[in-house]
This record gives C-alpha cells, sequence and structure tokens, in this order.
C-alpha cells in the first residue's frame, strides 16, 4: 500500500453554520453538504475535500494553515476581504527564482485560523 494523494483535510471549527457562511460565501468554496443534526460540513477545494467540524475529543482539534490557489492573488485577496474576512497580511512576493514568483497574502475564518491564499506567476 502507498499513499497516493489527500482526500481530505479537517478543520475544527467553534460555529458551524457562521464557518459554513464563511467558507461558501466569503471564500467561495463548493459547498457540497452539512450532515442532519451533526457539527459536520463538507466543501470542495479542487480535489481535495474539506471537512469542518466541531471535534467531540481535544484530540482530534485541528488548526491547520490551508493555501489555496488563486488566479490573481491581489483581485482574490481584495475580494475576499471585501466580503468580510479580515485580513493578516496583503499580497506580497515571498519567492522568485529564473522561472516563477510565488505571492502570497492571508485572511483569517471565524475561528481566527490563517488561511493562505497563493499564486504563481511564470518570470519573463
Amino acid at each position: 500500500m502507498a499513499t497516493t494523494d489527500i482526500g481530505q483535510i479537517h478543520i475544527s471549527v467553534t460555529d458551524l453554520e457562521r464557518s459554513v457562511t464563511f467558507y461558501r460565501d466569503v471564500l467561495g468554496l463548493a459547498h457540497l453538504f452539512t450532515v442532519p443534526g451533526q457539527p459536520m460540513a463538507f466543501f470542495m477545494a479542487g480535489s481535495v475535500r474539506l471537512y469542518l467540524g466541531v471535534p467531540e475529543d481535544e484530540k482530534f482539534r485541528s488548526r491547520p494553515v490551508v493555501y489555496y490557489r488563486v488566479d490573481d492573488v491581489e483581485a482574490d485577496h481584495a475580494a475576499i476581504v471585501a466580503r468580510g474576512a479580515v485580513s493578516l497580511s496583503d499580497p506580497h512576493m515571498v519567492h522568485r527564482d529564473a522561472a516563477a514568483e510565488l505571492w502570497m497574502a492571508f485572511v483569517e475564518d471565524p475561528d481566527g485560523t490563517p488561511i493562505g491564499l497563493m499564486t504563481e506567476r511564470p518570470c519573463g
């Protein structure tokens, strides 16, 4: 057996409804479903499924920093902030080599979890 891909990432939240609104309406991710009667909601980010949930046990509390690819980090950061996200860091270049520049910006979700936005631009 070999690990081949990421299937799902868990993001701990404290208020599921508030977080569903944020990830759907502010970040613009596709909401797949919310489990009736359970504090669980699922989204798609490209080929990776995100599971937002209120953990029943502290051992399962997560605080990941997920980096989302965006087409235009300046425009997408501005749009996400305009829809209500708190900005942690304006767009800035973090690396440049002969082939590309890596640009990032950060916002936070309703629980204060940082969210990275990233764009890679070819040089030249």
